[in-house]
This record gives structure tokens, sequence and C-alpha cells, in this order.
């Protein structure tokens, strides 16, 4: 398998809460990540595309609307549909079932539009494949019933030419990540925050079948304080048995 250099980036509060808070601290942590993350003249990673969780995309982008199907459509040709191979970022959005009401072919988010690509699993119905193509959203096939993540990673560095991208969240994916050992780095955007909320949405959260509970030790690489408080931690991922 080929696969992009894989950064985890995050913001956080202090407690471990990646949640949206009404505080100005969490918006000035929220720029900053953006900023780090994808903005053309500020970012850092030099990414090519993000990934996020289906939630993730429901919460900020979809709102949990149904995508409108045709019952009767066309038959697809089988297999991946790449209509922007050449975009300077991509949203890459996992999406197994085929469910997200996806407006527009691009997330506007930090400043730039990013080409969607939809990673499905073999249980997307023929009606939603064509309704992504109707938008002209490219698509990929990744596994059976559950997201086959080295296929996906292959998949995005051979159709797509990403060869640096972000993990976005949120926690159940970010730390399936770490635990199949496909993420290279963790960047945590720390800001000065917290409400101590038992409900609320971790960093990192373990959830079966896609990840464990395992305690895991990472490498500090840096520590950088930003603007209004907000500290920039990064962390190699340490490789089976590196001490």
């Amino acid at each position: 398998m080929d696969k992009p250099y894989i950064i985890i980036h995050t913001h956080t509060s202090i407690d471990g809460n990646i949640d949206i808070m009404d505080l100005f601290e969490f918006q000035e942590a929220s720029r900053q990540y953006q900023e780090l993350a994808i903005n053309p003249e500020k970012q850092q990673f030099g990414i090519q595309g993000y990934l996020n969780g289906k939630t993730t995309t429901e919460d900020n982008m979809t709102h949990y609307k149904e995508p409108k199907l045709e019952k009767n459509a066309p038959l697809v040709p089988e297999g991946d549909y790449i209509n922007n191979p050449d975009a300077p970022m991509y949203y890459l959005s996992i999406d197994a079932r085929g469910e997200l009401a996806f407006e527009e072919n691009y997330s506007s988010y930090g400043g730039v539009n990013s080409h969607i690509v939809e990673v499905l699993t073999e249980q997307a119905s023929n009606a939603y494949k064509h309704f992504l193509r109707e938008k002209e959203i490219s698509y990929i096939i990744a596994g059976k019933k559950e997201i086959d993540y080295e296929v996906m990673l292959d998949k995005f560095y051979h159709l797509f030419g990403i060869q640096k991208m972000m993990v976005g969240g949120g926690g159940t994916l970010n730390w399936s990540f770490i635990q199949n050992g496909l993420a290279d780095e963790v960047s945590m955007i720390l800001a000065p925050i917290a409400n101590a909320d038992p409900e609320g949405h971790r960093f990192f959260v373990a959830k079966e079948p896609y990840s464990t509970i395992q305690e895991t030790a990472f490498q500090l690489k840096a520590v950088e304080e930003l603007e209004h408080g907000t500290l920039w931690i990064r962390y190699a991922v340490k490789n089976d048995g590196e001490k």
C-alpha cells in the first residue's frame, strides 16, 4: 500500500473536548487551527486534502438533511468516479452507506474551496452514486461494508496525487488512525478553555469495531505559543516497539 503522510490536526479544550464553545478563546483557536491547516498563505503542513468522518460532515456541512435520490436512476458504471483529479485541495468525506446530502461539489472552509471526494463502500446504492455524479462529486469505493482504510489511502495517493493529508476528526476517526498505525503525526491546537461536559466529544475516542481502548505514548516534536493563550503542540506517532 502507498499512502500519504498523515497528520491528525484538531483543536481542543484543556479537558479534551472538541465541541464548539461560545467563547472568544474558542473562536480564536478555531481560526488559528484553520490557518495552520489550509490557509494558502499561512498553512504549515503542505497538505493536498483533509479527511472528516460522517458526523463531522453532518454537523458542519449537510446538517442531517436527506439526499434527493431518483428512484429509477440510470445505472452508473462500476468502480470509482474521478471528476477533478487536479484540484488544489480536497475535502475527503467518509460516508460508508452513501447518505450525505451535499448541495455543491466543493467545501468552502477556511477561505478555501476544496473539491469533495466521497469515500463509499459497496453498500452505497446506485441511486446515491448517480446523485453524486449529477453533482460532479468524486467518489471512491473502499470496502464492502466497512471502510477499508488501506484501500482508501492508496486511492487518495494514486488517483488524486495526495502526498500529505490531514485527518480532522472526530475522535473516533482520529483514534482509529492511531490504532491502525496509519498516522504519522498529531497536531493539537490547545485552547485555554474547558467546560467539563461528561458528554462532550473528545480528541480521541475508542469505538468498536473501529478501535479499542489502548494505552499509547507519543514523542513530543514541538510546542509553540500562538495568540490569545493558544498552544500548538506537535507529536510524532511512535512506531511499534519504539522507546
